[in-house]
């Protein structure tokens, strides 16, 4: 059983469930050492079945332990290695002498975090598929709802409030390729210790061999293979800046949401869940909660990844000397709160009303103002003459696009 993380300074927190807590991590390091295990024993280099072996030697008990012991080697996977070889010595004294050859403790730990992200990918795209289907369902319900369009905060020309959300989709559909394909490039890293796969060539017998070796691992991972990217951050980076331009378009919205629920507006509602959007004092407040969350989660993201190009930057030499470390806890971070805002969006857009009487209230007010590019092209038409462009084509392509994502 992997306990779940809580966070009680990032409310919502619990939605990322077991993503990337520590046994999460823990079992990642173990995967990968247990593949790199099977690899040599497949190839006929350690003894069979040394792989199958490594399952079970640690478990939830022994997070602090290695927690603890992470600060003497600066890794986690040095304190990890310290527990599990004697204790598979117990079992297989020749399978633990092969624990962990060829490799360093890099190639363990960047593989591990390849593998934690995967759930972390999945969860994100199912809410995005659920929230495709909520704003394909709001640009058709809404397609011809007049309300004013607003530039620089301030009334610009008549839209209607299906183009206000088919746009929205635009953006979420353009988030969703960019994490499928970061995703998807996140590969295995295995280059030993200076990045040159010495150690694993001269255990395979020659550098095609070792190259077999980290393809077969690869393969067993589920994960690309590729050459040693030890200083070479870009799956890293890619990764990190597919999540931000998940959080960017959630925050897009979010701000629209709070603008539009301001009760002076009143043109979009959160919908509020039993005990939500409270106050502690102001018995008469509703908040809109939900984007409130996703709007910080939207704020915090960016420099989340600057964080990750700083580190990319400082890399130096073979290993960086802290610019790898950093990345860890700030990987993690980002994408549990992707995770979290990704569930807090799905739900805002589950409940998000809209009232279109007070969308063609604010219009009406607005007028003759919000007519005056209208008539500087059309100096003929008729106030209340339809304005609309290409905005019904524009929605219809988005609900296109969006038809093999969402229900």
């Amino acid at each position: 059983m992997v306990a779940l993380v809580t966070d009680l300074l990032w409310p919502g927190d619990e939605r990322a469930g077991d993503i990337f807590a520590d046994a999460a991590v823990l079992a990642a390091m173990i995967r990968v050492e247990a593949a790199w295990l099977g690899a040599l024993a497949d190839a006929g280099i350690a003894p069979p079945p040394a792989a199958d072996e490594l399952h079970g030697l640690v478990d939830d008990a022994d997070i602090a332990t290695i927690a603890a012991g992470a600060e003497a080697g600066g890794n986690p996977v040095i304190a990890l290695l310290g527990l599990v070889r004697p204790r598979l010595a117990a079992r297989n004294a020749a399978a633990a002498s092969w624990l962990h050859k060829g490799l360093t403790s890099q190639d363990t730990l960047d593989t591990a975090l390849a593998l934690c992200l995967r759930p972390a990918v999945g969860a994100i795209l199912e809410h995005i598929a659920e929230q495709v289907g909520s704003l394909s369902a709001l640009a058709r319900r809404h397609r011809s709802t007049p309300m004013a369009g607003r530039t620089l905060t301030q009334h610009a020309v008549p839209i209607t409030a299906g183009l206000r959300f088919a746009t929205w989709l635009i953006q979420i559909l353009d988030a969703r390729e960019r994490l499928t394909a970061a995703s998807a490039a996140l590969p295995v890293q295995l280059g030993g210790a200076a990045g040159s796969l010495a150690a694993v060539a001269a255990l395979a017998g020659t550098p095609e061999a070792a190259r077999r070796l980290v393809a077969a691992t690869a393969a067993a991972l589920d994960l690309p293979a590729r050459d040693p990217w030890h200083t070479s951050r870009i799956p890293v980076t890619g990764i990190g800046d597919a999540l931000v331009t998940c959080t960017d378009a959630w925050g897009r919205l979010a701000n629209d949401v709070l603008t539009g629920s301001r009760p002076e507006i009143g043109e979009l509602v959160e919908e509020p869940g039993e005990g939500r959007g409270g106050s502690s004092a102001m018995p008469n407040k509703r908040n809109p909660v939900l984007a409130v969350l996703v709007r910080r989660a939207a704020l915090a993201g960016p420099p989340l990844a600057a964080t990750l190009h700083a580190a990319a930057a400082a890399t130096l030499d073979e290993r960086a000397d802290g610019a790898w470390h950093v990345e860890w806890a700030t990987i993690r971070a980002l994408a549990r709160r992707t995770v979290t805002a990704a569930a807090q969006t799905s739900e805002l857009l589950r409940h998000l009303r809209v009232d279109a009487d007070r969308m063609a209230a604010t219009l009406a007010a607005a007028r003759p103002g919000i007519d005056a590019e209208q008539r500087s092209v059309s100096p003929g038409a008729r106030a209340g003459t339809p304005y609309a462009g290409a905005a019904d084509q524009i929605i219809d392509a988005a609900l296109d696009r969006a038809r093999p994502v969402g229900p």
